[in-house]
């Protein structure tokens, strides 16, 4: 099948997919953390993550690209179920996952939470706080109030599941324009580089209706 026509897929999408919040219902989360894939790869993982996106934001420029970044940051967002996860879930995440204590050499790489409210902002600046405590040294991690996202080029996006690109055409085969806001992509985003756990993994798969040889692909990465 031509992975660039979606239309002429018929399968429904997977359960977990169409079960999935819409963005009315869901909470977000914007961090910058370094390069931008690992960290979707990680967020994506998580039970209670719905989608995950790559993007810049932080800047001034109204137009940022990968190769005309202006003042922006690479950023991670993230769209969670409230029920399932809290945003002191994510944050320790974050806080795990990066260098808090080292200066940024560029500015398109610097760690950042990007606070969507004064609940965010809150927790972040509790958070960065209690590390300081615990180790006595001095936080270098931003915490600014988020003001905008610009999505990243295709290429960025679930970059892990693309570098296995059997599995990322036949899912943008099936998906079409959902790919990138699947839960099923962030899963196997995160699976692929190794996060996750057998159980998760065992489960989602069951439930995709994948062809055979699509799934001894999956398998061989995991």
């Amino acid at each position: 099948m031509d992975p660039t026509d979606a239309s002429t897929d018929t399968r429904s999408p997977p359960a977990i997919d169409a079960e999935a919040l819409p963005p009315s219902e869901t909470a977000t989360a914007t961090f910058g953390m370094g390069c931008f894939w690992g960290p979707d790869a990680r967020f994506g993982a998580m039970p209670g993550v719905v989608r995950t996106r790559v993007g810049y934001a932080g800047g001034t420029d109204p137009s940022p690209t990968y190769y005309s970044l202006g003042d922006h940051t690479e950023v991670v967002q993230v769209e969670y179920d409230p029920a399932e996860l809290t945003y002191d879930d994510l944050l320790s995440v974050f806080w795990a996952n990066h260098a808090p204590f080292a200066a940024p050499h560029k500015r398109q790489y610097r760690a950042v939470v990007l606070a969507h409210d004064e609940e965010q902002r809150t927790a972040a600046r509790r958070t960065r706080a209690d590390l300081a405590g615990r180790t006595g040294k001095y936080v270098e991690t931003a915490i600014e109030d988020y003001a905008g996202f610009t999505m990243a080029e295709d290429y960025h996006q679930k970059y892990e599941l693309r570098s296995t690109p059997v599995v990322a055409d036949e899912l943008e085969s099936m998906l079409g324009d959902a790919f990138v806001d699947s839960t099923v992509t962030a899963r196997l985003n995160g699976f692929v580089a190794g996060h996750g756990d057998d159980d998760q993994r065992r489960s989602l798969l069951a439930d995709l209706d994948l062809p055979p040889t699509v799934l001894s692909e999956v398998h061989r990465r995991l």
